[in-house]
């Protein structure tokens, strides 16, 4: 996580929603941190002198300092090394996910109660036919 956060404050200052943002931006989806893992590591950055947080706006933009940057590699891509960790086919299913969680947001804004009960229905099934894979023997 402090590479990834030093990498990101190397080109410039951010928040820490823009870091979780870019962070899951630069992996494909696959590495999105928590803010509970994010922020701690801030606080912790910022406890060594490494970052510099200033409230502007309602939000809290962090910036490198001099000793930050001296500690910072710009050419560090953490979030690769964790994309190129999953398996090609998991990778797939994920993005697949991620569209499907895509199409569920705009359905809850648009949908009317035929279309909601019809999604209900698809989504209970699905459940179902997924445990049925899961419980179906490997071999």
């Amino acid at each position: 996580m402090r590479v990834a956060l030093l990498a990101l404050l190397s080109e410039e200052p951010r928040n820490g929603y823009q870091m979780i943002e870019e962070i899951s931006r630069r992996s494909g989806g696959i590495w999105r941190p928590s803010p509970g893992s994010v922020y701690p590591a801030l606080q912790q950055l910022e406890d060594e002198g490494l970052v510099r947080g200033e409230e502007s706006g309602g939000s809290r933009t962090y910036r490198l300092t001099e000793e930050g940057r001296r500690h910072a590699d710009a050419s560090a891509e953490p979030w690769a090394e964790v994309a190129r960790s999953l398996p090609e086919d998991r990778h797939e299913l994920r993005m697949l996910w991620g569209q499907l969680g895509e199409a569920f947001v705009h359905l809850t804004h648009v949908a009317d109660d035929r279309q909601v009960a019809e999604t209900k229905k698809l989504l209970k099934e699905t459940r179902k036919t997924m445990f049925r894979i899961l419980a179906e023997d490997g071999g």
